[in-house]
Protein backbone atom coordinates (compact mmCIF):
# COMPACT_ATOMS: atom_id res chain seq x y z
CA UNK A 1 0.00 0.00 0.00
CA UNK A 2 1.13 3.55 -0.74
CA UNK A 3 0.10 5.98 2.00
CA UNK A 4 0.28 9.77 2.11
CA UNK A 5 0.44 11.12 5.69
CA UNK A 6 0.30 14.79 6.60
CA UNK A 7 0.77 16.41 10.00
CA UNK A 8 1.22 19.85 11.54
CA UNK A 9 3.76 18.39 13.97
CA UNK A 10 6.63 15.94 13.85
CA UNK A 11 10.11 15.47 15.26
CA UNK A 12 12.17 17.34 16.39
CA UNK A 13 8.97 18.57 18.10
CA UNK A 14 8.56 15.97 20.84
CA UNK A 15 5.05 14.89 21.82
CA UNK A 16 2.71 11.94 21.59
CA UNK A 17 1.61 12.77 18.03
CA UNK A 18 5.19 12.72 16.75
CA UNK A 19 5.83 9.42 18.55
CA UNK A 20 2.64 7.88 17.18
CA UNK A 21 3.41 8.89 13.60
CA UNK A 22 6.98 7.60 13.82
CA UNK A 23 5.90 4.31 15.39
CA UNK A 24 3.19 3.49 12.86
CA UNK A 25 5.30 4.71 9.95
CA UNK A 26 8.26 2.55 10.94
CA UNK A 27 6.09 -0.52 11.34
CA UNK A 28 4.27 0.04 8.03
CA UNK A 29 7.53 0.49 6.15
CA UNK A 30 9.02 -2.61 7.77
CA UNK A 31 6.01 -4.56 6.45
CA UNK A 32 6.75 -3.40 2.91
CA UNK A 33 4.39 -0.43 2.59
CA UNK A 34 5.42 3.03 1.46
CA UNK A 35 4.57 6.02 3.66
CA UNK A 36 5.24 9.55 2.41
CA UNK A 37 5.03 12.09 5.24
CA UNK A 38 4.42 15.83 4.80
CA UNK A 39 5.37 17.85 7.90
CA UNK A 40 6.69 21.30 8.89
CA UNK A 41 10.29 22.40 8.53
CA UNK A 42 11.62 23.53 11.92
CA UNK A 43 14.53 25.46 10.49
CA UNK A 44 17.43 23.03 10.88
CA UNK A 45 18.66 19.66 9.64
CA UNK A 46 16.43 16.71 10.59
CA UNK A 47 18.16 13.61 9.23
CA UNK A 48 14.98 12.49 7.47
CA UNK A 49 14.60 9.66 4.99
CA UNK A 50 13.67 10.61 1.39
CA UNK A 51 9.95 10.03 1.93
CA UNK A 52 9.69 12.85 4.49
CA UNK A 53 8.79 16.16 2.83
CA UNK A 54 9.48 19.25 4.95
CA UNK A 55 7.29 22.27 4.21
CA UNK A 56 8.39 25.89 4.81
CA UNK A 57 6.69 27.03 8.02
CA UNK A 58 6.40 29.95 10.39
CA UNK A 59 6.38 30.16 14.18
CA UNK A 60 3.19 30.44 16.19
CA UNK A 61 2.97 33.39 18.56
CA UNK A 62 1.05 31.45 21.22
CA UNK A 63 3.27 28.35 21.12
CA UNK A 64 6.83 28.93 19.85
CA UNK A 65 7.61 25.18 19.91
CA UNK A 66 5.24 24.61 17.00
CA UNK A 67 5.23 25.67 13.36
CA UNK A 68 2.49 26.47 10.84
CA UNK A 69 3.04 25.02 7.38
CA UNK A 70 2.52 27.32 4.42
CA UNK A 71 -0.46 25.80 2.55
CA UNK A 72 0.64 27.05 -0.85
CA UNK A 73 3.92 25.16 -0.48
CA UNK A 74 1.93 21.93 -0.08
CA UNK A 75 -0.37 22.82 -2.95
CA UNK A 76 2.67 23.27 -5.18
CA UNK A 77 3.40 19.56 -4.71
CA UNK A 78 0.08 18.44 -6.22
CA UNK A 79 1.47 17.32 -9.59
CA UNK A 80 4.36 15.42 -7.96
CA UNK A 81 2.04 13.72 -5.50
CA UNK A 82 -0.37 12.72 -8.28
CA UNK A 83 2.47 10.89 -10.03
CA UNK A 84 3.19 8.83 -6.90
CA UNK A 85 -0.24 7.13 -7.10
CA UNK A 86 -1.16 6.98 -3.43
CA UNK A 87 -3.93 4.76 -2.11
CA UNK A 88 -5.19 7.05 0.66
CA UNK A 89 -4.49 10.18 2.69
CA UNK A 90 -4.01 9.90 6.46
CA UNK A 91 -4.24 13.25 8.28
CA UNK A 92 -2.71 13.38 11.77
CA UNK A 93 -3.64 16.86 13.05
CA UNK A 94 -6.64 19.19 12.62
CA UNK A 95 -5.04 22.45 11.48
CA UNK A 96 -3.30 23.22 8.17
CA UNK A 97 -2.76 19.48 7.69
CA UNK A 98 -6.50 18.85 7.86
CA UNK A 99 -7.44 21.54 5.38
CA UNK A 100 -4.70 20.65 2.89
CA UNK A 101 -5.15 16.92 3.43
CA UNK A 102 -8.82 17.11 2.50
CA UNK A 103 -7.94 19.11 -0.60
CA UNK A 104 -5.32 16.58 -1.60
CA UNK A 105 -7.74 13.71 -1.08
CA UNK A 106 -10.37 15.33 -3.26
CA UNK A 107 -7.85 16.40 -5.89
CA UNK A 108 -6.23 12.96 -6.09
CA UNK A 109 -9.48 11.02 -5.82
CA UNK A 110 -8.43 9.27 -2.60
CA UNK A 111 -10.20 8.30 0.61
CA UNK A 112 -9.18 10.45 3.58
CA UNK A 113 -9.01 9.43 7.24
CA UNK A 114 -7.75 11.32 10.27
CA UNK A 115 -6.50 10.39 13.73
CA UNK A 116 -8.02 12.43 16.57
CA UNK A 117 -5.05 12.58 18.93
CA UNK A 118 -6.16 15.50 21.12
CA UNK A 119 -9.14 16.30 23.34
CA UNK A 120 -9.38 19.96 22.37
CA UNK A 121 -12.44 20.69 24.51
CA UNK A 122 -10.22 20.53 27.61
CA UNK A 123 -7.19 22.04 25.92
CA UNK A 124 -7.73 25.23 23.92
CA UNK A 125 -8.72 27.53 26.78
CA UNK A 126 -5.25 27.14 28.29
CA UNK A 127 -3.80 28.84 25.21
CA UNK A 128 -6.49 31.46 24.54
CA UNK A 129 -7.26 32.48 28.15
CA UNK A 130 -8.78 35.84 27.24
CA UNK A 131 -11.93 34.12 25.90
CA UNK A 132 -14.49 32.42 28.17
CA UNK A 133 -13.80 28.74 28.81
CA UNK A 134 -17.35 27.71 27.90
CA UNK A 135 -17.05 29.51 24.57
CA UNK A 136 -13.77 27.76 23.76
CA UNK A 137 -15.24 24.37 24.68
CA UNK A 138 -18.27 24.94 22.45
CA UNK A 139 -16.02 26.08 19.61
CA UNK A 140 -13.83 22.98 20.00
CA UNK A 141 -16.87 20.68 19.84
CA UNK A 142 -18.22 22.40 16.73
CA UNK A 143 -14.80 22.47 15.10
CA UNK A 144 -14.23 18.76 15.72
CA UNK A 145 -17.73 17.72 14.61
CA UNK A 146 -17.54 19.62 11.32
CA UNK A 147 -14.04 18.38 10.54
CA UNK A 148 -14.70 14.73 11.32
CA UNK A 149 -17.94 14.62 9.36
CA UNK A 150 -16.04 15.63 6.21
CA UNK A 151 -13.79 12.56 6.42
CA UNK A 152 -14.23 9.04 5.11
CA UNK A 153 -13.03 7.50 8.39
CA UNK A 154 -11.61 8.43 11.79
CA UNK A 155 -9.03 6.77 14.03
CA UNK A 156 -9.17 7.31 17.80
CA UNK A 157 -6.61 6.03 20.33
CA UNK A 158 -9.11 5.13 23.07
CA UNK A 159 -12.71 4.25 23.81
CA UNK A 160 -13.13 7.53 25.69
CA UNK A 161 -12.26 9.57 22.61
CA UNK A 162 -14.66 7.52 20.50
CA UNK A 163 -17.41 8.32 23.02
CA UNK A 164 -16.52 12.02 22.87
CA UNK A 165 -16.90 12.11 19.09
CA UNK A 166 -20.26 10.37 19.23
CA UNK A 167 -21.40 12.86 21.87
CA UNK A 168 -20.37 15.70 19.54
CA UNK A 169 -22.54 14.29 16.76
CA UNK A 170 -19.77 12.82 14.60
CA UNK A 171 -21.34 10.25 12.27
CA UNK A 172 -18.19 9.23 10.37
CA UNK A 173 -17.08 5.65 11.18
CA UNK A 174 -14.40 5.64 13.90
CA UNK A 175 -12.10 2.79 14.90
CA UNK A 176 -10.14 2.52 18.17
CA UNK A 177 -6.48 1.95 17.27
CA UNK A 178 -4.00 2.95 20.01
CA UNK A 179 -0.32 3.56 19.39
CA UNK A 180 1.67 0.49 20.31
CA UNK A 181 5.12 0.09 21.80
CA UNK A 182 8.24 -0.87 19.90
CA UNK A 183 9.40 -3.07 22.72
CA UNK A 184 12.76 -3.89 21.17
CA UNK A 185 13.67 -0.20 21.53
CA UNK A 186 12.51 0.11 25.14
CA UNK A 187 15.52 -1.46 26.78
CA UNK A 188 18.86 -0.53 28.31
CA UNK A 189 17.68 2.19 30.66
CA UNK A 190 20.04 2.74 33.61
CA UNK A 191 18.75 4.03 36.94
CA UNK A 192 22.31 4.53 38.21
CA UNK A 193 23.53 6.40 35.13
CA UNK A 194 20.82 9.08 35.31
CA UNK A 195 21.14 9.47 39.07
CA UNK A 196 24.91 9.82 38.90
CA UNK A 197 24.66 12.36 36.07
CA UNK A 198 22.32 14.54 38.12
CA UNK A 199 23.80 14.06 41.58
CA UNK A 200 20.89 11.99 42.92
CA UNK A 201 21.73 9.59 45.73
CA UNK A 202 21.17 5.90 45.03
CA UNK A 203 18.58 5.52 47.80
CA UNK A 204 16.85 8.88 47.38
CA UNK A 205 13.10 8.52 46.67
CA UNK A 206 12.45 9.80 43.13
CA UNK A 207 9.22 10.44 41.25
CA UNK A 208 9.37 10.93 37.48
CA UNK A 209 7.05 12.71 35.07
CA UNK A 210 7.82 12.61 31.34
CA UNK A 211 5.88 14.66 28.81
CA UNK A 212 5.24 18.07 27.41
CA UNK A 213 5.34 20.65 30.19
CA UNK A 214 1.94 22.08 29.33
CA UNK A 215 -0.93 23.37 31.42
CA UNK A 216 -3.28 20.56 30.44
CA UNK A 217 -0.83 17.97 31.83
CA UNK A 218 -1.85 19.06 35.37
CA UNK A 219 1.72 19.19 36.67
CA UNK A 220 0.61 21.84 39.20
CA UNK A 221 -1.34 19.05 40.91
CA UNK A 222 1.84 16.97 41.12
CA UNK A 223 3.54 19.87 42.92
CA UNK A 224 0.66 19.86 45.42
CA UNK A 225 1.25 16.14 45.91
CA UNK A 226 4.96 16.76 46.34
CA UNK A 227 4.35 19.31 49.09
CA UNK A 228 2.34 16.72 50.99
CA UNK A 229 4.90 13.97 50.47
CA UNK A 230 7.76 16.23 51.59
CA UNK A 231 6.39 16.09 55.13
CA UNK A 232 6.98 12.33 55.12
CA UNK A 233 10.02 12.02 52.83
CA UNK A 234 12.34 14.95 53.44
CA UNK A 235 14.66 14.10 50.55
CA UNK A 236 12.00 13.25 47.95
CA UNK A 237 12.65 14.48 44.39
CA UNK A 238 10.29 15.02 41.46
CA UNK A 239 11.97 14.88 38.05
CA UNK A 240 10.01 16.74 35.35
CA UNK A 241 11.35 15.82 31.91
CA UNK A 242 10.22 17.89 28.94
CA UNK A 243 9.63 21.42 27.75
CA UNK A 244 6.57 23.51 27.09
CA UNK A 245 4.56 26.64 27.80
CA UNK A 246 3.90 25.83 31.49
CA UNK A 247 7.60 25.55 32.38
CA UNK A 248 7.97 29.22 33.33
CA UNK A 249 4.98 29.27 35.68
CA UNK A 250 5.96 25.95 37.28
CA UNK A 251 9.51 27.19 37.85
CA UNK A 252 8.13 30.36 39.43
CA UNK A 253 6.04 28.29 41.83
CA UNK A 254 9.00 26.07 42.70
CA UNK A 255 11.03 29.19 43.53
CA UNK A 256 8.18 30.82 45.44
CA UNK A 257 7.52 27.78 47.64
CA UNK A 258 11.18 26.82 48.18
CA UNK A 259 10.79 23.54 46.31
CA UNK A 260 14.14 23.75 44.52
CA UNK A 261 15.65 20.79 46.45
CA UNK A 262 12.60 18.67 45.60
CA UNK A 263 12.20 19.44 41.87
CA UNK A 264 14.57 18.77 38.98
CA UNK A 265 13.63 20.09 35.54
CA UNK A 266 15.35 18.42 32.60
CA UNK A 267 14.77 19.36 28.97
CA UNK A 268 13.50 17.07 26.25
CA UNK A 269 15.58 13.91 26.15
CA UNK A 270 16.25 11.98 22.93
CA UNK A 271 14.23 8.79 22.60
CA UNK A 272 16.56 5.96 23.44
CA UNK A 273 19.08 5.63 26.22
CA UNK A 274 18.87 9.21 27.63
CA UNK A 275 15.06 9.05 27.96
CA UNK A 276 14.98 5.43 29.14
CA UNK A 277 17.56 6.32 31.84
CA UNK A 278 15.24 9.07 33.07
CA UNK A 279 12.26 6.74 33.35
CA UNK A 280 14.34 4.11 35.14
CA UNK A 281 15.72 6.63 37.65
CA UNK A 282 12.28 6.85 39.21
CA UNK A 283 10.85 4.70 41.97
CA UNK A 284 7.39 5.74 40.76
CA UNK A 285 6.12 7.30 37.53
CA UNK A 286 3.46 9.91 38.33
CA UNK A 287 0.81 11.28 35.98
CA UNK A 288 -2.31 13.36 36.53
CA UNK A 289 -3.51 14.68 33.16
CA UNK A 290 -7.27 14.59 32.61
CA UNK A 291 -7.08 15.26 28.87
CA UNK A 292 -4.96 12.40 27.46
CA UNK A 293 -6.51 10.50 24.59
CA UNK A 294 -4.15 7.60 25.28
CA UNK A 295 -1.21 8.26 27.63
CA UNK A 296 1.63 6.51 25.85
CA UNK A 297 4.16 7.59 28.48
CA UNK A 298 2.40 5.35 31.01
CA UNK A 299 3.05 2.31 28.83
CA UNK A 300 6.66 3.37 28.22
CA UNK A 301 7.26 3.64 31.97
CA UNK A 302 5.67 0.23 32.52
CA UNK A 303 7.71 -1.37 29.74
CA UNK A 304 10.83 -0.20 31.55
CA UNK A 305 9.64 -1.69 34.84
CA UNK A 306 8.63 1.53 36.59
CA UNK A 307 5.35 1.26 38.55
CA UNK A 308 2.80 3.99 37.92
CA UNK A 309 0.57 6.12 40.12
CA UNK A 310 -1.92 8.04 38.01
CA UNK A 311 -5.44 9.33 37.80
CA UNK A 312 -7.61 7.56 35.22
CA UNK A 313 -9.40 9.93 32.87
CA UNK A 314 -10.09 9.79 29.14
CA UNK A 315 -7.59 7.52 27.38
CA UNK A 316 -5.61 6.67 30.49
CA UNK A 317 -8.63 4.69 31.71
CA UNK A 318 -8.11 2.16 28.91
CA UNK A 319 -4.55 1.59 30.14
CA UNK A 320 -4.96 1.77 33.90
CA UNK A 321 -8.28 0.34 35.00
CA UNK A 322 -7.01 -3.23 34.79
CA UNK A 323 -4.80 -2.29 37.74
CA UNK A 324 -1.73 -4.08 36.41
CA UNK A 325 1.59 -2.41 37.20
CA UNK A 326 -0.10 0.64 38.67
CA UNK A 327 -2.10 2.19 41.46
CA UNK A 328 -5.00 4.31 40.26
CA UNK A 329 -5.51 7.46 42.32
CA UNK A 330 -8.42 9.78 42.79
CA UNK A 331 -7.87 13.38 41.59
CA UNK A 332 -7.36 14.45 45.21
CA UNK A 333 -4.00 15.35 46.68
CA UNK A 334 -4.41 13.18 49.77
CA UNK A 335 -5.34 10.02 47.89
CA UNK A 336 -2.68 10.47 45.23
CA UNK A 337 0.04 11.23 47.79
CA UNK A 338 -1.07 8.27 49.91
CA UNK A 339 -0.68 5.85 47.01
CA UNK A 340 2.76 7.20 46.14
CA UNK A 341 3.82 6.92 49.79
CA UNK A 342 2.56 3.34 49.91
CA UNK A 343 4.82 2.41 47.00
CA UNK A 344 7.82 4.25 48.42
CA UNK A 345 7.43 2.54 51.80
CA UNK A 346 6.77 -0.99 50.48
CA UNK A 347 9.65 -2.23 48.30
CA UNK A 348 8.01 -5.63 47.86
CA UNK A 349 4.84 -4.05 46.45
CA UNK A 350 6.93 -1.81 44.22
CA UNK A 351 8.85 -4.81 42.89
CA UNK A 352 5.65 -6.78 42.24
CA UNK A 353 4.06 -3.91 40.32
CA UNK A 354 7.28 -3.46 38.32
CA UNK A 355 7.09 -7.09 37.19
CA UNK A 356 3.40 -6.74 36.37
CA UNK A 357 4.09 -3.54 34.47
CA UNK A 358 6.61 -5.17 32.14
CA UNK A 359 4.29 -8.06 31.35
CA UNK A 360 1.29 -5.79 30.79
CA UNK A 361 3.17 -3.35 28.53
CA UNK A 362 4.33 -6.28 26.39
CA UNK A 363 0.70 -6.77 25.37
CA UNK A 364 0.61 -3.32 23.71
CA UNK A 365 2.88 -4.07 20.78
CA UNK A 366 3.27 -1.81 17.76
CA UNK A 367 3.03 -4.84 15.50
CA UNK A 368 -0.49 -5.57 16.76
CA UNK A 369 -1.80 -2.02 16.52
CA UNK A 370 -0.21 -1.49 13.10
CA UNK A 371 -1.96 -4.61 11.83
CA UNK A 372 -5.23 -3.08 13.03
CA UNK A 373 -4.45 0.18 11.21
CA UNK A 374 -3.53 -1.65 8.01
CA UNK A 375 -6.80 -3.61 8.13
CA UNK A 376 -8.66 -0.29 8.49
CA UNK A 377 -6.78 1.10 5.50
CA UNK A 378 -7.62 -1.98 3.45
CA UNK A 379 -11.32 -1.64 4.26
CA UNK A 380 -11.20 1.92 2.90
CA UNK A 381 -9.32 0.90 -0.24
CA UNK A 382 -10.34 -2.61 -1.33
CA UNK A 383 -7.77 -3.94 -3.83
CA UNK A 384 -10.35 -4.22 -6.62
CA UNK A 385 -12.04 -0.87 -6.00
CA UNK A 386 -11.11 2.06 -8.27
CA UNK A 387 -10.27 5.41 -6.77
CA UNK A 388 -12.79 8.20 -7.00
CA UNK A 389 -12.30 10.33 -10.10
CA UNK A 390 -9.56 12.86 -9.50
CA UNK A 391 -10.52 16.50 -9.58
CA UNK A 392 -9.37 18.60 -12.47
CA UNK A 393 -7.66 21.94 -12.25
CA UNK A 394 -5.22 23.34 -9.67
CA UNK A 395 -5.33 22.18 -6.08
CA UNK A 396 -5.73 25.78 -4.88
CA UNK A 397 -9.10 25.94 -6.70
CA UNK A 398 -10.60 23.21 -4.50
CA UNK A 399 -12.57 24.68 -1.55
Amino acid sequence: MNILMISDVYFPRVNGVSTSIATFRQQLRAAGHRVCLIVPDYGHAHGDDPDVIRIPSRRLWMDPEDRMMRPHAVQALAAELRERRFDLVHIQTPFIAHRVGLRLGKHLGLPVLETCHTYFEEYLYHYIPFLPRALMQAAARHFTRVQCNRLDAVVVPSRAMQDVLREYGVSTPASIIPTGLQLEELSGGSRARFRQAHGIAAAQPVLVHVGRVAHEKNIEFLLDVLLTLRERFADILLVIAGEGPARKSLQARVDREDLQPQVLFVDYLPRGEPLWDCYCAGDVFVFASATETQGLVLLEAMALGVPVVSTAFMGTRDILLGGRGCLVAEPAVGDFAGKVARLLEQPALRARLAREARGYAAEWTAETTTAQLLAYYTALVPPSAPHRPAARGPLSAIP
